[in-house]
């Protein structure tokens, strides 16, 4: 339940398309929506309104289409005057397209989910960036910025505490390297 409104399945059939929808889709993004929705679900519903007109989710509607989904989840706008359904439409495909993307952040999860045999190939980023996101990896670095670093210098009189530290953070020899990721997923949820 979403501000008294609630998720309800409406079949392919009887949704509209907005006949004036300026985004476009190809035949290759709706594949790759199609492969998402065959990954992960469902998750992001068709917003439309309450003549089963769409307002956000023309892509997902022929991603569900070619995946021959009888029925698809939508949540229904019934509070926007024209004007606003219109404007709605409009700020929903630009808005995402204004936002970007914190290289390093992006490099860290790629190499992670590609080292635990995620297929990358479902998550939309074609083969050339996904191929010069990993070369900048495999080159030592991203852009033109370096990812920042600091040294933690651990003593213990106890070499068994070492050893143990050293297991747990994976690092195979009396100095090494770990990533600020892998120590953070060794912390507490809350911090």
């Amino acid at each position: 339940m979403t501000g008294g409104q609630f998720i309800e399945r409406i079949s392919v059939f009887s949704l509209r398309a907005y006949p004036f929808n300026a985004r476009t889709h190809s035949d290759a993004q709706v594949q790759q929506i199609a492969d998402s929705i065959r990954e992960f679900g469902f998750t992001n519903p068709i917003l439309v309104d309450r003549d089963n007109m769409i307002l956000a989710g023309h892509g997902r509607l022929a991603a569900a289409e070619l995946l021959g989904m009888p029925d698809v989840p939508c949540l229904r706008l019934t509070d926007l005057d024209d004007a606003q359904k219109r404007a709605y439409i409009l700020a929903d495909n630009k808005l995402a397209t204004n936002a970007g993307w914190d290289n390093n952040l992006l490099r860290l999860e790629l190499v992670e989910l590609r080292n635990e045999g995620f297929d990358l190939g479902v998550i939309g980023f074609s083969d050339d960036e996904l191929d010069a996101l990993m070369k900048a990896v495999e080159d030592g670095g991203g852009d033109d910025d370096e990812e920042p670093e600091f040294t933690l210098t651990i003593k213990s009189k106890d070499e068994a505490e070492i050893i143990a530290l050293r297991k747990i953070l994976g690092v195979k020899k009396s100095a090494g390297s770990v990533s600020a990721r892998a120590v953070l997923a060794l912390m507490p949820g809350d911090m």
